[in-house]
């Protein structure tokens, strides 16, 4: 199949979405005749990583758009790269995105018109509330447009207001309004294929359009990032390894506060693995607990070194309260870590209770009381760990690696070329058998 890829979001050096937008596409270029089309501030590390512009990608710099973008988002206080304010800057990029896929068509319309391409496929942006002015345009042009994995629109836990404050996520509480932004409705309508990410995300989708729905996780893993499994036996104290940004809604505090009594009888330790604008109230908040000779701030690592640290652990503490696709937890699993998550949102899906554990959402308080009680279960009886973890191992495996994702979105290819039927992978995917 000849595949127009569109990522503006891709690059091999960063994590997050553009690391979802390289690893999928470099999967998929590996099934199809795929080029593909990205922001040029990705040019380099492309080129570095073995790609020739011009033949396996084109780089387009919407340069005046982002600079328009950047300027709104200080004046509204949370300028890009502050990691706060995730709707706002969400909402500011539309402005840029719609000129990056003005870009696109001007490049590559004469072409998908021409009939150059059989698919037309926007990988990232994975926020369903940026429309696309490709999917008509396609349409137009009789050549299926396909988007997503789309992942997001998880609403907040009730009882976490202060969280959603400190995140300075002001604009959420009208976060509806975008169904009114121009194209909204033509994306869903002229698309062919509607990948989406998670089942609140699914939810999100009008009836009318949900039959061109197909469910398929945001995230996966590359084996070989991740080929480094946890020791075979468990020795005590048990070990949990926390990964991530440290802000307020992924919950490292709630983990530390948990895991204290077990930490102060010198029966656990924790390795809180990231950097972020809440490390020092962790630290404070460690002090506070007595348990510093318990807890290793390790700080940021490189993503090709993670694999070495969280190897040394058992447990993969993630409790975070609004997590959309979790990337994060799968590494874990794919090394043996088992995962203790909270059961809302993307880490949910992952989770399944012969893999790890996904605990019910709710007030803090709850939320706390049951870490603890899991930690506590497992310090007393961690027989249970291995057998756990090589499940978990085995599911990222069977389920959840790159090839297996782009020969899934292959599938959802062939479906709106009428090649097959409408694919059905199950609603969170199932356990290999």
């Amino acid at each position: 199949m000849r595949v127009l890829l569109i990522a503006q979001q891709c690059n091999p050096d960063w994590v997050s979405v553009p690391l979802v937008g390289w690893s999928h596409s470099q999967a998929l270029g590996a099934l199809t005749d795929a080029h593909l089309v990205t922001h040029a501030c990705n040019r380099d590390n492309l080129v570095k990583a073995g790609l020739v512009e011009g033949e396996a990608f084109t780089a387009l710099d919407p340069a005046p758009a982002d600079a328009f973008a950047h300027r709104l988002s200080v004046l509204l206080g949370v300028p890009f790269g502050t990691n706060k304010g995730w709707t706002t800057l969400t909402a500011l990029s539309v402005v840029s995105y719609r000129y990056f896929e003005h870009l696109v068509w001007r490049r590559f319309g004469p072409r998908i018109r021409a009939g150059e391409f059989d698919i037309v496929h926007r990988l990232t942006p994975l926020s369903p509330t940026i429309p696309s002015s490709l999917a008509a345009r396609c349409a137009r042009a009789r050549v299926p447009f396909v988007i997503g994995p789309l992942n997001g629109g998880l609403p907040w836990p009730s009882g976490f207001g202060q969280l959603r404050a400190r995140e300075k996520e002001w604009l959420s509480y009208v976060r509806g309004a975008y169904r009114w932004l121009p194209g909204y409705r033509s994306t869903r309508a002229s698309a062919a294929a509607l990948i989406v990410g998670s089942r609140c995300t699914r939810e999100e989708i009008p009836r009318r359009y949900r039959a061109k729905a197909v469910y398929i996780p945001e995230n996966a893993i590359e084996l070989d990032r991740f080929d480094l499994p946890v020791a075979e036996t468990v020795e005590p104290p048990l070990r949990v390894a926390f990964v991530g940004r440290l802000v307020p809604y992924k919950g490292a505090d709630m983990l530390l506060e948990a895991a204290a009594p077990l930490a102060r009888a010198g029966r656990l330790r924790i390795d809180v693995i990231g950097e972020g604008p809440e490390g020092p109230a962790l630290r404070a908040l460690a002090r506070r607990e007595q348990i510093t000779s318990a807890v290793d701030f390790t700080g940021w690592m490189e993503h090709r070194e993670l694999k070495t640290r969280m190897a040394r652990c058992h447990v993969f503490g993630f409790p975070s309260v609004r997590e959309f696709g979790g990337g994060v937890v799968l590494e874990a699993m794919a090394l043996g870590l088992v995962p203790i998550v909270l059961d809302y949102g993307g880490p949910g899906e992952l989770v399944t209770p012969g893999t790890g554990f996904a605990l019910p959402m709710g007030p803090r308080a709850q939320v706390v009381g049951q870490l603890r009680r899991t930690l506590e279960r497992l310090g007393a009886d961690p027989s249970v760990l291995r057998p756990m973890g090589e499940r978990a191992r085995q599911r990222v495996r069977g389920r959840f690696t790159w090839a297996v994702k782009a020969s899934q979105t292959v599938e959802v290819y062939r479906w709106v070329l009428g090649q097959r039927e409408k694919p059905d992978f199950g609603m969170p995917l199932p356990d290999p058998a």
